[in-house]
């Protein structure tokens, strides 16, 4: 057996004991290691964000004139400082009565009710008072002990003015004359108290009897019923509080007036009271600042007086006040309309070859007109003052037919 036979079987033979494979090797790929901090600085920059909105907004002439866009020019301007308080409308304390009998009695008629209005000596409930009755009686018992004592002065100076009665008779009669009138006249202050005019103490005397006991209730001035609290048949107390009238042509409008605001107002400065029903603004000033500071609410109240003859201002309406501290002028200002939100960012949208671009931008103070731009704008560029909720509809309409998925 010649040496290439031997060395082609000890092959076979070395292979069957060790299995071997005859496939291809496969290659091994080692991970490339991380970028190092000098590949990171030599690497090309990353695209920028995309802006705001990259293209105009395409709007015609004729679009301009129908969606009622305006154009303005950013200018310097005077901004008025001012700030919001919160209030609510009361009653004019100084123009407000709690009304009550003043004597016990049973309530016998009631004529008013809550929200009606009443003139000045109008009747508004009637009692049935032994009170009443007493104190009457004993007024008339002292008029007609007057006119005995007078009676008996009269004669009794006669008599002494004729040398004929005795100077003791003279002086009895005059002393008692003296005290009757006296206690006439505590007797008519004991029904002016519990509410008898003058001229009902007059007829008194031709009064008829079963109208001893009648106790009228009236309002001591014009004004309307905004509390009752009394029925037909109730006994009431001469303490009790049976009806409150006010008198709402002028109300009292109570502001929360915030510390850090407290420095910045005082009596006489101008208001402007906004009720929340979308009403007409009113113009007021400021006539009382508390001097105290709620606990509670860490506020101190403000007073406004504002008239209210239409009846409108009704108590317990709740308003925004907005007080003016001064003006500041500014470098750039555009209308308040004009500010806008696009994809989280605030913009205006500012005038193009063929229609407006939004440009995001910084403000500043506001009047509730104008707003202030601190950056992003130039004085003399020309934005959209009016219309800008169009012109952000037709973007949204050509993001859509472009593909774009703007947030707006």
């Amino acid at each position: 057996m010649n040496i290439a036979l031997k060395m082609t079987l000890l092959l076979f033979y070395f292979c069957g004991v060790t299995g071997c494979n005859f496939e291809e090797p496969v290659e091994v790929v080692q991970p490339s290691p991380p970028p190092s901090f000098m590949d990171a600085l030599t690497a090309p920059p990353e695209d920028p964000p995309e802006p705001v909105h990259p293209a105009d907004v395409h709007i015609t002439a004729a679009q301009m004139k129908e969606f009622g866009i305006v154009v303005k020019e950013a200018a310097a301007a005077t901004i008025s400082l001012e700030f919001q308080l919160p209030g609510e409308i009361v009653a004019n304390a100084d123009k407000l009565v709690h009304i009550g009998p003043k004597v016990p009695g049973v309530v016998s008629e009631v004529q008013k009710s809550i929200g009606d209005r009443v003139t000045a000596g109008e009747v508004l409930a009637i009692l049935d008072s032994r009170e009443l009755a007493k104190s009457k009686s004993q007024y008339l018992a002292c008029a007609a002990r007057v006119e005995l004592a007078r009676s008996t002065f009269t004669r009794e100076e006669n008599l002494w003015n004729q040398k004929i009665g005795s100077e003791q008779d003279y002086l009895e009669a005059k002393a008692g004359f003296e005290e009757s009138k006296i206690e006439l006249r505590n007797a008519k202050q004991t029904l002016h108290a519990i509410g008898l005019s003058e001229s009902d103490v007059v007829k008194l005397p031709t009064e008829p009897d079963t109208e001893l006991t009648r106790f009228e209730m009236r309002a001591p001035f014009a004004g309307e019923i905004i509390s009752r609290h009394l029925v037909q048949g109730e006994l009431l107390q001469e303490d009790s509080h049976a009806f409150i009238v006010a008198d709402l042509t002028e109300v009292w409008v109570n502001l929360a007036v915030y510390q850090k605001y407290l420095p910045s107002i005082q009596v006489g400065q101008k208001v402007v009271v906004s009720p929340g029903t979308g009403e007409q603004q009113h113009n007021g000033t400021l006539s009382y600042i508390s001097p105290i500071i709620e606990e509670a609410t860490r506020t101190a109240t403000a007073r406004v007086v504002l008239g209210n003859q239409g009846g409108l201002l009704r108590p317990g309406l709740f308003v925004t006040a907005v007080i003016s501290t001064g003006n500041l002028d500014v470098a750039v200002a555009v209308s308040k309309n004009a500010i806008t939100e696009v994809s989280g960012k605030t913009v205006i949208f500012i005038q193009s070859g063929h229609g407006f671009i939004p440009r995001e931008v910084e403000t500043g103070r506001s009047d509730g007109v104008l707003v202030e731009i601190t950056d992003g704008l130039s004085v003399a560029e020309t934005y959209a003052s009016e219309g800008v909720f169009s012109i952000k509809s037709e973007m949204q309409k050509e993001d859509f037919g472009s593909g774009h998925g703007h947030s707006h």
